[in-house]
């Protein structure tokens, strides 16, 4: 079981992990991970006052991605 200082431990790493996912992809611009969000299957509407943006194959992805890590890790 886990103790406070543990989940705290963890919960610093993951925050590490984004923000440094974060940066990586704000420094790359249009560059490698300029895909991201312009797959076939990501709508966009743009009307008049509004634009609505949906990533339904960047999430689809990404969820494949995290899946499949997820599950190497577990196996380990």
């Amino acid at each position: 079981m886990f103790n406070a200082f543990d989940f705290g431990k963890i919960l610093l790493v993951l925050g590490l992990i984004i923000a440094a996912a974060g940066v990586i992809l704000m420094l790359d611009g249009k560059g490698i991970f300029g895909w991201i969000g312009r797959l076939p299957g990501d709508f966009s509407f743009k009307g008049k006052n509004f634009t609505f943006y949906f990533p339904l194959a960047t999430s689809i992805l990404v969820s494949i991605f995290l899946t499949l890590l997820l599950w190497l890790i577990s196996r380990k």
